[in-house]
């Protein structure tokens, strides 16, 4: 296990993982922690090292198993804490069908929703990403061109 000191910044990533065939997105509900029974993106902490990109794929690998050929992965949003030591890198991940995640025991459950209708509880600042216009202006963009991708 990693240690970090008060001046480390985190960086993690996650994904909206997208499904153009039904047009819905994958999440995850947390098993454990301050966030248990959350529902939440796939995504994590990355490893002293790890480009975001690199966290991005292992940390999908982590918590679905092997995820049936992602067709595209695009940079979505950074959000960037007050004190600029937590730094949260949001992909949107294309994939051509849903498919059956293979769970970490950090879930414990997973479904295949509409954004318009995502499960609750949502992990908050999850919830605060999807009422915002300027993400959800992104997303549906890259919605809209998915199927040229």
């Amino acid at each position: 296990m990693e240690t970090r000191t008060i001046k480390d910044s985190i960086e993690c990533s996650g994904a909206f993982i997208f499904a153009r065939s039904t047009r819905r997105f994958l999440f995850l509900q947390k098993r454990h922690g301050k966030h248990s029974d959350n529902w939440v993106l796939v995504g994590g902490t990355n490893n002293q090292g790890e480009t975001i990109f690199q966290g991005l794929q292992r940390e999908i690998e982590e918590e679905l198993g092997h995820v049936p050929n992602i067709l595209k992965t695009i940079p979505l949003e950074k959000f960037v804490s007050n004190d600029s030591l937590f730094n949260f890198h949001t992909f949107f991940c294309l994939v051509e069908n849903e498919f059956i995640p293979i769970l970490s025991i950090e879930h414990q459950a997973w479904g295949w929703f509409q954004l318009d209708s995502p499960p609750k509880p949502l992990h908050k600042a999850l919830d605060l990403s999807l009422r915002n216009k300027i993400i959800q202006t992104k997303i549906q963009s890259i919605i809209d061109i998915s199927d040229s991708l």
